[in-house]
């Protein structure tokens, strides 16, 4: 009996390893990989909830989403912060253009990036446990744009958990 009980362990202990390493797998990126921190863009982010629209101003004059997966999104609406590790939230961005069907409406133009912060308090222990990911054009922009992301956010909203977008209600 005893044998049997060690047996049917190491089967369940085996397919725990299994889905273990599988869901590891899974949930790395599939495409290209921001230096640095070797975030990617995550599969099927433009479906993802808003969390709030912004317009940036001269010199960049750009229309932007924060989107975030449903981890992120629960901690927005529950005002959890820290935001929980498995957070992720994505800043689409497009050069602001007014409509041509009615002037004082604005639209976006020309797709400039797509930014992505993923939060692991292990992982990126040293920056405040966000990881950081600029791409253009689905590519991660250089490496000396990645050297920004943690000190801009850091100097600017440290005591928000280094997010700078606030929930749209």
């Amino acid at each position: 009996m005893k044998a049997f009980r060690v047996a049917v362990f190491s089967g369940v202990a085996g397919v725990l390893a299994l889905g273990i390493g599988y869901m590891a797998f899974a949930d790395a990126p599939a495409g290209p990989v921001s230096p640095i921190y070797g975030v990617g863009l995550p599969e099927g982010y433009r479906d993802w909830p808003l969390v709030a629209p912004a317009q940036e101003a001269a010199p960049l004059d750009e229309l932007r989403v924060v989107v975030a997966n449903p981890t992120a999104l629960k901690a927005y609406r529950e005002n959890t912060r820290p935001f929980p590790d498995g957070s992720v939230l994505v800043k689409l961005a497009w050069k602001h253009e007014q409509s041509p069907d009615f002037v004082p409406a604005s639209v976006p133009g020309a797709a400039t990036t797509v930014q992505v912060m993923v939060k692991d308090s292990k992982r990126y222990a040293d920056n405040g446990g966000w990881g950081y990911g600029r791409f253009i054009n689905g590519q991660p922009a250089d490496e000396a744009q990645h050297q920004t992301c943690f000190a801009c956010h850091s100097s600017r909203v440290k005591d928000r958990d280094y997010v700078f977008t606030r929930y749209a209600q």
